[in-house]
């Protein structure tokens, strides 16, 4: 089996980009945050839908497929500026080869803490199973590609055991939060795919999301497992020429840098396969000794439940009402 290279496109605008990319015949991902529209009429910035007339533009390309923009949505808007219904029929106006699920990224600038990366795996979990029923309402279950999420190796199976139902034979599974990762260490994206290479069911297969060039060799022992990966990374080799040379960065220029990006993940493609060292993983955290942190952990993790269930709403996870829950949870013990 051989990994496939996946351009990742930041608009698609008519142009020299989109043009070369049609030329390419090569496999195209887009942001959902690129067709957001925005107004100010109100005062402030807000997001009130989507260009869906730019969809038009996709038919002559290979393929197109579909992110939530995740990361984008935590690090620039500090959440989804969009609903879950409204994601999904994005996803329906369109024929998506796939289109990834609602995600919550754990990079180290999002999520500060070990408990807000938990939490974040949790409300991963409860976007998964959202973005499925509504998928089943719309009659798009099979383009859609579930995200799990983890900063160790080990948080990516908690996604796993949650989501079992959606890791079948067949199935392209997406993971998360791999672009910020370096290749080796205990958290590194080679200790992450060989992990989930022992947990899941044969003939489950992976995307790896903005994964560097300089990887693939690693990856290749991974081969059975990794089906696609994507990256604009080309992007910034493009900044870079452009601010050496002193002109601007236009979408030619972009454009003559995503062909040279491709021709390299090609060639890359096929070198010798590398292995690293598969390190230990990593030991949990003990459990908390003093009462009032225990009855802190403790409300933690039963809200998370709550999320996950669907009892609880995504972002119904907040540091106050978190404090409220465990101060019920410590006078119980107390009156115990």
């Amino acid at each position: 089996m051989s990994i496939e290279i996946i351009i990742g496109l930041p608009h698609l605008c008519e142009g020299p980009l989109l043009f070369r990319a049609r030329a390419l015949q090569q496999p195209v991902l887009i942001s959902a945050n690129c067709l957001s529209i925005w107004s100010t009429r109100r005062g402030w910035r807000e997001w009130t839908g989507w260009k869906l007339h730019h969809l038009a533009n996709a038919h002559s390309l290979h393929s197109l497929v579909l992110d939530s923009a995740g990361y984008a949505a935590m690090s620039v808007y500090g959440g989804f500026p969009w609903t879950v219904d409204s994601y999904v029929a994005l996803a329906a106006a369109f024929p998506f080869r796939w289109w990834a699920s609602l995600d919550y990224c754990v990079e180290q600038g999002v999520a500060r803490d070990r408990e807000e990366v938990i939490d974040r795996l949790s409300r991963t979990i409860r976007a998964n199973r959202d973005c499925r029923q509504r998928a089943a309402d719309l009659g798009i279950t099979d383009t859609l590609m579930p995200v799990i999420q983890g900063r160790l190796p080990e948080d990516y199976e908690r996604c796993i055991d949650a989501l079992w139902g959606m890791m079948k034979p067949g199935a392209i599974i997406g993971v998360g939060s791999m672009c910020r990762r370096e290749i080796d260490g205990p958290e590194g994206l080679i200790a992450v795919i060989d992990h989930l290479d022992r947990v899941l069911p044969k003939g489950v297969r992976l995307h790896a999301f903005g994964v560097k060039g300089p990887a693939i060799p690693y990856l290749l022992p991974f081969a059975h497992r990794i089906a696609s990966l994507d990256s604009q990374a080309y992007a910034v080799s493009a900044r870079r020429e452009a601010h050496q040379r002193r002109i601007s960065k236009s979408d030619q220029l972009v454009a003559d840098h995503m062909e040279h990006w491709l021709h390299t993940q090609r060639a890359r493609l096929s070198e010798s396969a590398r292995q690293l060292p598969v390190r230990a993983p990593a030991m949990p955290d003990p459990s908390p000794s003093d009462p009032w942190e225990a009855a802190i952990a403790q409300a933690r993790s039963e809200i998370r439940a709550l999320i996950e269930s669907g009892d609880l709403d995504h972002d119904e996870l907040t540091a106050p009402w978190i404090e409220q829950w465990a101060a019920d949870i410590y006078r119980d013990r107390r009156a115990a």
